[in-house]
């Protein structure tokens, strides 16, 4: 709605409002405006931590880029990019499209659009595929889908917390579980697009059931002409799987941007074939179409175009920084507690990067794993762990009851002999 829509201005008219405001406007003058720019420019608020100003605690993350903890943090370089993006107005759908074009480029796909996060790729995904097979307009959705085509076929295994992301275009799941399931849902002729969770490949519990593989799931949706999706939100590094699953030739891919890749937290990645990344571009803002609430700001477009020039600065090895040695002093300094044991993993999908597993027996440390997970939350600095803690095997992480799990590669210089003093001290101070 235009911003003086209903706005009351008598007793001038409308026209006259807008010629005073305008006149004085002019007669500031530019100079406030560019002493402002200068003033953050010259970095005024540098020494303001507004963490401290606002109460907020911070923590060392032993955990991983996950959502909750803020993910990851960016590169010098992409926060050098965001606060340099932050000082200028650009044509939002110009910078979309030209950041889209280099970064299919660069990402060897044919085209590429900057989401808000892997979730709103998904959302824009479907949107895109919705219009795609109903030949409809943005606005269409999701009022207006009933019978139309817009069923997603997912494998049950497959059914997450993501599904809303879908739903929001209007969208509805087909379930199946067998190849025969798939192939009669195909064939139904209502499929606008299929999903597969990358990540499920490597799950226990029920995501470990899925009984259709990835190269399967692609050439059954391709026999049958109907778009396929994967959501490989957490799946960089290695930095190959950028383009490898559109080199597979699925259709869309979802990646997090503020994960491995470092990029802003609420930025995130949509690649695929030209035809339907322009139609997600369509649904994306500033339209008015499903993605309209999914704004994506100039600084974090310009943050994520500068996260994939940095990753791409670097080998699959160079990428891996000093994982091994942190998880290597980490489970130095643990070894020697009685009944302790460790292991160093690297999940071959989601978060490929070494993660520490501390083996424990509570009979002899006296301390159980969620008093252990206590206390290094609640004493200072506050610590947190891998989610995989204390829970059964998952996630390509060989976890149980009594195991601590360590990530890390989201640990600052210092922090992994800070995490190690502390895990050293929560398994040799008996719980009272």
């Amino acid at each position: 709605m235009p911003f003086f829509r209903n706005l009351e201005v008598s007793p001038f008219s409308r026209r006259k409002f807008f010629h005073w405001t305008s006149s004085f406007v002019a007669a500031l003058g530019t100079a406030p405006l560019l002493q402002s720019a200068q003033a953050v420019g010259a970095g005024t608020v540098a020494d303001k931590d507004y963490y401290d100003k606002l109460g907020v605690e911070k923590i060392i993350n032993a955990a991983g880029t996950y959502t909750t903890l803020t993910a990851a943090c960016m590169p010098p370089v992409v926060v050098e990019a965001v606060r340099r993006a932050a000082l200028h107005p650009v044509r939002l759908s110009d910078l979309q499209r030209k950041a889209g074009e280099y970064l299919a480029q660069r990402l060897k796909c044919e085209g590429a659009v900057v989401t808000s996060g892997a979730s709103g790729a998904i959302t824009l995904a479907t949107a895109a595929c919705i219009q795609h097979a109903n030949d409809i307009q943005p606005a269409t959705m999701p009022q207006a889908v009933d019978g139309l085509k817009r069923q997603v076929i997912v494998q049950r295994a497959h059914r997450y917390g993501y599904d809303h992301a879908i739903f929001l275009t209007g969208a509805r799941v087909t379930e199946v579980v067998t190849i025969d399931d798939y192939k009669r849902a195909c064939d139904k002729g209502d499929a606008i697009m299929t999903n597969f969770f990358n990540g499920a490949e490597e799950e226990a519990g029920v995501s470990g059931t899925a009984q259709i593989g990835r190269e399967e799931w692609l050439r059954v949706a391709h026999d049958y002409k109907i778009p396929c999706h994967i959501d490989a939100a957490a799946d960089m590094p290695p930095i190959s799987n950028l383009w490898k699953y559109t080199g597979m030739g699925f259709d869309l891919v979802a990646f997090s941007g503020g994960k491995g890749i470092r990029g802003p937290q609420n930025a995130g990645l949509l690649l695929g074939k030209k035809y339907l990344t322009d139609l997600a571009h369509q649904n994306n803002n500033p339209g008015e179409g499903v993605g309209r609430g999914m704004k994506v700001a100039k600084e974090q477009i310009v943050g994520m175009v500068a996260a994939i020039d940095w990753v791409l600065t670097h080998t699959e090895e160079s990428m891996q920084g000093d994982y091994q040695k942190r998880a290597d002093l980490i489970a130095d300094m643990v070894k020697k507690v009685p009944s302790v044991k460790t292991e160093i993993v690297v999940p071959k999908i989601a978060n490929h990067v070494p993660h520490l597993l501390i083996h424990f027996d509570p009979t002899v440390t006296g301390i159980s794993t969620k008093q252990v997970i206590d206390r290094l939350r609640t004493e200072k600095p506050s610590i947190e762990i891998n989610p995989n803690t204390g829970r059964p095997a998952n996630q390509g992480i060989p976890s149980d009851a009594n195991t601590l799990v360590v990530g890390v590669w989201m640990l600052q210089p210092g922090e992994d002999a800070v995490v190690g003093r502390r895990i050293h001290a929560a398994l040799t101070q008996k719980s009272s």
